[in-house]
């Protein structure tokens, strides 16, 4: 077995126009004051991290993981949730979407697409460049509005989707084994790889791809009302990444999973702050070092009601207090009888007598 790594923060949530949370420098100052050892990084965000020169220098990657080490954290992964939201954008959600996108390409889905491949394409690279091997990215989505099918669906109509979706993240993926990085999709609502099933839909299409991995974060599973203890047992071979992230589902006689449009805070199914909703980490925890799972525990906050900074810094201690320190030997090694085979077998009455 082995030990999980942690605490760390995904900086998204936290990143700001306001000191510290708007240089690379005082963020991660930050995020160490908070007990933090790693942040994983929003590749999107200019005022920490400049993707472009990441991918291209290697002298702008050692300067960047140097500041940070210096600061006292560690650069555990970079994400694309916003890129690769959009390598896939069904076109009813073409004007909700479009504000990930460089104005440049904005009101153009072929080039805001083309735009799109190319930061995830970066991001492999610059993964590369900072010594990373593991990615987190979404999926995007083209099945997305028909999840509940009324009127029916058309036969095929979700069969050509994941088609088309497999036939986008090819080349990438094909970049990313290049690269020997992980692609890890965070399974999520509101992109097609959403859940087992689909994520199973998906890596059918793309051949069982090494590099098509999951994010694992059981927020996601409580508000669907899955199971995501036995979601590890199924997928530990393929979960590369977890975010701890709490939630809880308290469906009413008004309103259930789909939240009736409710804001967050009255909602059915929300998301609260580490130890206030649900999910059972230390059940959680258990599973993944039973099945030798060794990258990051991360943080990624969100909370309907809790202010952002009293969560980032309970959720560092809270992490801590979870991560199990893996035994070298055996607890009862004490009453070993030091036996050998000979013994054995006269412990089997194997040799006679």
């Amino acid at each position: 077995m082995k030990t999980i790594k942690g605490p760390a923060l995904f900086l998204a949530q936290f990143a700001s126009d306001s000191a510290p949370f708007d240089t690379w420098d005082g963020i991660t100052k930050w995020a160490a004051d908070c007990g933090y050892v790693g942040v994983q990084v929003p590749s999107w965000d200019s005022r920490l991290f400049d993707l472009r020169q990441a991918a291209q220098s290697q002298g702008y990657c050692d300067a960047f993981k140097g500041q940070a080490a210096d600061n006292g954290v560690v650069v555990t992964e970079l994400s694309t949730h916003l890129q690769g939201q959009l390598v896939a954008v069904h076109p009813a959600y073409d004007a909700a979407f479009d504000g990930f996108a460089d104005p440049a390409v904005r009101n153009d889905p072929k080039a805001r697409q083309e735009w799109a491949v190319d930061q995830v394409r970066m991001a492999i690279t610059a993964s590369r460049n900072l010594g990373i091997d593991k990615h987190v990215s979404f999926s995007g989505a083209l099945a997305w509005p028909y999840v509940y099918p009324w009127p029916q669906r058309p036969a095929g109509l979700i069969e050509a989707a994941f088609d088309e979706l497999a036939a986008r993240w090819r080349p990438i993926l094909d970049h990313a084994e290049e690269n020997g990085v992980d692609i890890c999709y965070e399974i999520h609502p509101g992109e097609d790889l959403h859940d087992g099933a689909s994520f199973e839909m998906f890596l059918d299409r793309v051949d069982q791809h090494k590099r098509c991995n999951m994010l694992y974060d059981p927020s996601h599973y409580i508000l669907q009302a899955m199971d995501y203890l036995d979601n590890i047992d199924i997928y530990h071979d393929r979960i590369k990444m977890f975010h701890v992230k709490d939630a809880e589902l308290n469906p009413t006689g008004r309103q259930g999973v789909y939240g009736g449009y409710q804001p967050w805070v009255d909602r059915a199914g929300r998301f609260r702050s580490l130890g206030d909703g649900q999910v059972d980490f230390r059940a959680v925890f258990s599973k993944l070092t039973q099945y030798d799972f060794d990258g990051w525990a991360v943080v990624e906050w969100e909370c309907a009601m809790k202010h952002p900074e009293d969560g980032a810094r309970e959720g560092a201690a809270f992490v801590r207090d979870h991560i199990i320190r893996v035994t070298e030997r055996a607890f009862d090694d004490f009453a070993d009888g030091g036996t050998d085979l000979a013994a054995n077998r006269r412990m089997l009455g194997l040799d006679g007598g």
